[in-house]
């Protein structure tokens, strides 16, 4: 067994499988808090290296392209603290870390890892169901649907579509741009009929616009992540498929007493935004369209 302790956190190679486990430190992210232990399998790993410096070094593991739903949701734009793959070394350590990096490379080297991209996750990502309240809403997923409800901030617009509700089966892809603290982010989930959609974050009822705490918009990418795991494989290059074979949400409803009640006061809403101006002709139609195929 190859272990090194530190603040950050773990990593401890049996051979088979290098297990991170976040530190319990409060300097550590909220999000490696959250997303908890990883347990990584040789398979899935490229190369490891450590990097000293004058005072720390760093422990950095690379995987395959393609092994981790978390690196494909997040596209390599998780900020360095967050990253679960680096670990922060103190200097007296310096000499474990090379250790633990020097027999990871030595088992990949004799069983003979490729480093091409993989062909399916080797990891499985976060546990479902997951649920992040974010400064636009909260979005949910149980593994089935992708569910958001429309916080008081919200863009009226977002607000008069009511709760979205998207079935994995229709979605193309997730975008996921975190929440710097100096610009806005976004978690954007994309449909074969919103994929040539051009709404900002902040109108686009498929999007949650992240503006508030970076901190807690960070948690939105164990959604993206949750969500890639039971997409397509990207090695698949799937198309865009017909967007008349879509499957009906039951789920979305409202109670049938109801419905047309909410369908003409949503309609309503709209049509009052759009002649104040807030919504353009373009937007217009866009929600007008969620509304419907919503109902």
């Amino acid at each position: 067994m190859a272990e090194i302790i530190q603040r950050d956190g773990t990593w401890a190679f049996d051979g088979t499988t290098v297990r991170i486990t976040p530190g319990l430190h409060r300097s550590v992210p909220l999000f490696r808090q959250t997303y908890g232990e990883i347990a990584v399998p040789l398979e899935a790993v490229a190369s490891i290296v450590f990097e000293p410096e004058r005072r720390r070094g760093r422990l950095r593991m690379r995987l395959r392209e393609g092994a981790d739903p978390l690196l494909q949701a997040t596209g390599g734009r998780l900020p360095d603290p967050a990253d679960p793959y680096r670990l922060t070394v103190d200097i007296d350590r310096a000499g474990v870390a090379e250790y633990v990096a020097e027999e990871i490379r030595r088992a990949l080297l004799l069983d003979q890892i490729p480093k091409e991209p993989t062909k399916a996750y080797l990891l499985p990502g976060p546990p479902v169901p997951v649920s992040v309240r974010s400064s636009d809403g909260t979005v949910s997923f149980d593994g089935v649907q992708v569910r958001i409800d429309w916080s008081d901030t919200s863009e009226r617009v977002k607000r008069a579509t009511g709760p979205r509700i998207i079935d994995v089966g229709d979605l193309v892809q997730v975008e996921w741009l975190p929440n710097s603290g100096y610009e806005d982010g976004f978690l954007r989930f994309v449909t074969r009929e919103t994929v040539f959609s051009k709404l900002p974050p902040e109108k686009d009822p498929y999007a949650l616009d992240l503006w508030g705490s970076a901190r807690r918009d960070l948690l939105t990418a164990l959604v993206a992540t949750a969500v890639t795991a039971r997409l397509p494989h990207p090695s698949t290059r799937p198309g865009v498929a017909d967007p008349t074979d879509r499957p009906q949400l039951a789920a979305s409803l409202p109670p049938r007493a109801d419905h047309h009640d909410v369908l003409l006061r949503r309609l309503r809403e709209l049509g009052e935004l759009h002649r104040d101006g807030v919504l353009t002709d373009e937007e217009f139609a866009m929600t007008k369209a969620v509304v419907l195929r919503s109902f």
